[in-house]
């Protein structure tokens, strides 16, 4: 019961927070259909609310010019498709032209895997389920504009009323897909798993991705603030953020060289089991200073947020990113007082320079933090 409160409480969390975005794709689908069907008398405009929702799904937190491009990629893989499926007959050869098409199509602009996989499902929903056309005229081509159109005017009214919002729900998830691989680190030493280290070590390569997104939507906000006289005021703003994101891609890289770490002592920990004295046990201090460490992510994801959207407690936030940072130095420190083995010792490393990267991220002095983790840690201070 008390996991389904739990669960509960998170769900409505969620919705709470989407909500918006939501409505905006529901509302924007549907305009697109009304437009192509009504307006334009289109019959049967699937194409329309489809590609609006697709493209309004990855339009978030883009530039301009990358929307358009994915606007013509999803049309362009529609009107293949559809002329296809026009010149050849149903069937195995026709299915595997039509896909092959469609995702070069998307990997010629750019097109994330989601996108490319919706565009694909879209194309194959052409050649197997909808009917021929009787007419020449491409009328699914001219749906999927329209409805990439719609998409673009609704991404561009969104970012109009409130041009931080992307980038404050970019780095909410970029924050927390670290602070996510942390705590699936700390769950993989504790149990000595060696799967689940090498899971997460998988998912420590694929947040570079999380962070690239974060960097375009820096630079979409810097473009769509450069172009409203009245916001450019936050130019500023965006510009630490800038400084924060390469801060945040060092962290990525540290995390990543520690869950390769974590790896190798989950395997040596693995290697002899039963034998005293063969294995490398993992010491229950790791997962303590991991846990305080993925603290600091979220706090100081906080901290940035806050800042953001211009609340007064962004500075709270920071200074508990601080403390949490400082407290895994700390406790990572004591455990280089018990003769750790080579693995345990690049694990406390990466724990030091991950936090420096962090403090370094919601503003602390340079000089400062290098002096104070390095105190903390038992090193001498330059």
């Amino acid at each position: 019961m008390a996991r389904v409160r739990q669960w509960a409480g998170t769900a409505a969390g969620r919705l709470r927070q989407g909500w918006r975005p939501a409505l905006e794709a529901a509302v924007a689908a549907t305009i697109a259909w009304v437009v192509a069907a009504r307006l334009i008398g289109h019959p049967d405009p699937f194409f329309a609310p489809s590609a609006a929702l697709i493209v309004l799904g990855e339009a978030r937190g883009k530039r301009v010019r990358q929307t358009v491009e994915m606007v013509l990629g999803v049309a362009a893989g529609v009107l293949a498709a559809d002329l296809a499926v026009q010149a050849l007959p149903t069937g195995t050869g026709t299915i595997f032209l039509v896909l092959l098409l469609t995702i070069g199509l998307m990997v010629g602009v750019g097109a994330s895997s989601t996108l490319t996989v919706q565009a694909a499902i879209s194309a194959l929903y052409l050649v197997v389920v909808a009917a021929p056309q009787d007419t020449m005229v491409p009328f699914r081509f001219v749906d999927a504009l329209i409805g990439g159109a719609v998409a673009l005017a609704a991404s561009q009214l969104m970012v109009a009323r409130d041009p931080l919002a992307p980038l404050v729900a970019e780095a909410r998830r970029t924050y927390g897909d670290l602070a996510e691989l942390l705590t699936r680190l700390d769950e993989a030493l504790c149990r000595c798993d060696e799967e689940a280290a090498r899971a997460a070590l998988e998912r420590a390569r694929e947040v570079d991705g999380c962070v690239d997104r974060f960097r375009t939507a820096v630079q979409a906000c810097t473009e769509s603030l450069r172009l409203r006289v009245r916001k450019r005021r936050h130019l500023g703003q965006v510009e630490e953020v800038e400084a924060t994101c390469r801060q945040l891609d060092y962290a990525v890289r540290n995390i990543r060289v520690l869950a390769r770490n974590g790896v190798t002592l989950t395997r040596l920990n693995t290697a002899w089991p039963g034998e005293p004295g063969g294995g490398v046990a993992t010491p229950p201090e790791l997962g303590a200073a991991l846990r305080a460490l993925a603290q600091a992510v979220r706090a100081a994801a906080d901290a940035l947020s806050t800042d953001l959207v211009g609340r007064s407690d962004a500075d709270r936030y920071a200074q508990r990113a601080d403390e949490h940072a400082m407290e895994a130095v700390r406790i990572a420190a004591g455990l280089l007082r018990t003769d750790p083995p080579l693995p345990v010792v690049m694990i406390v490393g990466q724990i030091r320079a991950t936090a420096i990267d962090l403090l370094r991220g919601v503003g602390v002095d340079d000089a400062a933090v290098l002096g104070r983790v390095d105190e903390a840690l038992g090193l001498p201070r330059a």
